[in-house]
């Protein structure tokens, strides 16, 4: 049975590590990441499902004091002297490891992994003292919907109370659009498969099993492969969203880099 106790987000993170760097573009996204730390409850420890991990199987971090790892290039030396050493949390990957293992995952841990920058960018802003112990939790190579969807129903076994599940990746990616010539077509396609996830996620009157459908099905959703040429930056929404059914109760919508991009909470 689903733990209602457990809340989830799906943020979009931005590019690299730009947000810290005070980037134009970026304001609106820092400005809503730390508004919803203000609207959520502080939780006492974090699951972070990255856009930036993936493996044959989920794979969980478990190192107690992780390093950072700096998975982007050709920043400003200052983005590789980022700092946020927030402990790990052993105990609570054991039993993401045993969920994900009871539902027919062969999931491993990773006790050399560091937290990548799915993780301490977009933490750095929302809980910027980096004292509420994470763990990672990678996506599945295979791309596959369903097999996300599992996965979250899996994290529904946890003991939930105070415990934050965030999907890290973006309702947007498509970094050609994000860097090249934009104009008003492409801002609407991007806006027509934003007002999708929205409308789907929380605004439709949809059953369960409609809105299922309709994540697993999310290529037939308005220009879908525009906004997601590549889906890893979708997939940790399905993770969230398959924890437990029903809609998202919060939505905030925002600029990021001339596009619109959206967060989710459960």
């Amino acid at each position: 049975m689903a733990n209602s106790a457990l809340t989830r987000l799906f943020i979009s993170h931005g590019g690299g590590p730009l947000p810290l760097l005070g980037d134009p573009g970026h304001r609106e996204l820092v400005a809503t990441l730390q508004r919803i730390a203000a609207e959520l409850p502080r939780p006492r420890a974090i699951i972070v499902a990255s856009a930036h991990w993936e493996a044959a199987q989920p794979m969980v971090t478990t190192h107690p004091a992780p390093e950072l790892f700096y998975d982007y290039h050709g920043f400003p030396p200052e983005s590789y002297a980022v700092r946020y050493p927030a402990p790990g949390h052993p105990q609570l990957a054991s039993a993401v490891h045993g969920a994900l293992e009871a539902t027919g995952f062969a999931a491993m841990g990773d006790a050399g992994r560091g937290f990548d920058h799915g993780l301490f960018v977009p933490l750095k802003i929302l809980y910027p003292e980096a004292d509420i112990p994470c763990i990672q939790l990678s996506l599945l190579a295979s791309m596959d919907p369903q097999a996300h969807l599992r996965m979250g129903r899996a994290l529904a076994q946890l003991d939930g109370e105070g415990l934050l599940l965030i999907g890290s990746g973006s309702s947007f990616h498509n970094v050609q659009a994000f860097f090249g010539q934009q104009g008003p077509e492409l801002y609407a396609r991007n806006q027509a498969f934003e007002d999708w996830l929205v409308d789907t996620l929380a605004e439709a009157p949809l059953s369960d099993a409609e809105r299922e459908l309709r994540l697993l099905q999310w290529e037939k959703a308005p220009h879908a492969r525009y906004c997601h040429p590549r889906e890893e930056h979708l997939l940790p929404l399905l993770v969230c969203a398959g924890v437990a059914p029903g809609p998202a109760t919060r939505v905030w919508r925002f600029g990021s880099t001339g596009m619109q991009g959206s967060c989710f909470a459960w």
